[in-house]
């Protein structure tokens, strides 16, 4: 079968190196750097899987900068577009989805669109009406940057939704089949649903981790400031098995790409609904920032020390990953460079010396010997010799 995906990020290019064990697959990107390395076996992310995959693996998977080449008879176009929120607008910008839409449409009308970038609730039967074009279902992603590929393989579950129709229902049934058909992973949860309803499950599912991150978060805040042992405390509270000794490991505040844009889309969604966890949801997030910057300028004497240097120990938001988009700990930073206090950063996956105009260490040495307190959102043991001077919130040693 051939499949076409709109988009080379984490979801897209982990779907096109799934589906393509088994179908044709053409990759659409807009970038010919990331194009030619996909066809030359090599991953453009960060992702051990996906690199594994493209040097090894027999994949039948073409990257290509001309749309209608990939379109052009395809059965499903997957569309894995970014949707960044606008805070003005307080709504996903999809003008991406809508242009693949509009493409798709004019090269192979007969072709059903699969949309997994994520969008508000209600978007893609409006989009249904607005495009005039009935062959539009939603299929939303759970996946972690760094782990893309492995959690399509492994998939909690799969989810598709479909408008209240028999044609489109067997599409949905067909899509979900070839995911199945590509993970490793025997016994996989699969869940038909509305359009609106597969868009609402993948907004709560985050939100409702940004909920569990911020929950440990503001333990470990607590703790921090009455001296308390917050690993104890966590560990006690996971052992009740309705809570569970998982997604606890404390940190500077819940980033990356989806968190932080789809708790405040959700939030937006709540218009004349009732509502005081969501919005407190999204207000945590900027409490623990605030708090955290304010544990490190105490610690490197701001006020006190003239002319004190935080280091900032990598900008990526999780082990294994080279995405720094919406981190914590820039969020921290921006409040620390508004006291006037100067960072430097060590970062060996940015290649530009300045990174907000504070230096950007290569060398790891340099950096040590550079700053008074190292900042690690998440510990590694080459800050073992310099322990003294790092301050971190990473109780576990993992995400």
């Amino acid at each position: 079968m051939k499949i076409a995906i709109a988009g080379t990020g984490y979801v897209g290019l982990s779907n096109a190196v799934l589906l393509s064990q088994n179908n044709n697959v053409y990759a659409v990107d807009i970038l010919p750097e990331k194009v030619n390395m996909i066809n030359n076996k090599i991953s453009p992310i960060v992702d051990c899987d996906i690199e594994e995959y493209l040097k090894n693996k027999k994949l039948n998977l073409k990257a290509t900068l001309d749309a209608e080449e990939a379109y052009t008879d395809a059965e499903f176009v997957v569309v894995s577009t970014p949707t960044n929120y606008d805070p003005e607008l307080n709504y996903f910008d999809t003008t991406s989805v809508e242009t693949v839409c509009k493409l798709v449409i004019k090269y192979n009308p007969d072709a059903v669109i699969i949309i997994k970038s994520t969008v508000p609730v209600g978007y893609t039967d409006q989009l249904r009406e607005k495009l005039g074009f009935e062959n539009i279902l939603f299929s939303p992603e759970f996946l972690r940057e760094g782990r893309a590929l492995f959690d399509n393989l492994y998939p909690s579950r799969i989810i598709v939704g479909a408008p209240n129709d028999v044609r489109l229902k067997k599409k949905a049934e067909q899509f979900a089949a070839l995911l199945r058909e590509g993970a490793v992973k025997e016994t996989i949860p699969v869940v038909y649903t509305g359009l609106a309803e597969a868009e609402a499950i993948k907004l709560f599912s985050n939100t409702y981790l940004a909920l569990r991150i911020s929950f440990f978060n503001e333990l470990d805040t607590y703790a921090e400031l009455r001296g308390l042992n917050s690993k104890d405390i966590i560990d006690g509270v996971g052992l009740d098995p309705r809570i569970g000794n998982h997604y606890n490991n404390p940190s500077f505040g819940y980033g990356g790409y989806c968190l932080p844009k789809d708790t405040k889309q959700l939030m937006a969604n709540y218009n004349n609904v009732p509502q005081n966890l969501i919005g407190a949801v999204v207000d945590a997030n900027t409490t623990r920032k605030d708090f955290i910057a304010s544990q490190i300028l105490k610690i490197a004497g701001f006020g006190k020390k003239k002319n004190p240097v935080v280091g900032i120990y990598r900008l990526t938001m999780k082990s294994g990953s080279d995405n720094f988009r919406e981190s914590s700990v820039q969020g921290v930073m921006k409040r620390i460079k508004a006291k006037g206090v100067e960072i430097v950063i060590y970062e060996p996956t940015y290649n530009e010396e300045r990174f907000f105009n504070s230096k950007v260490y290569k060398d790891l040495y340099e950096f040590k010997m550079k700053a008074d307190v190292i900042v690690a959102n998440r510990y590694n043991s080459e800050l073992d010799d310099v322990l003294n001077k790092v301050y971190t919130r990473d109780l576990y040693f993992r995400d």
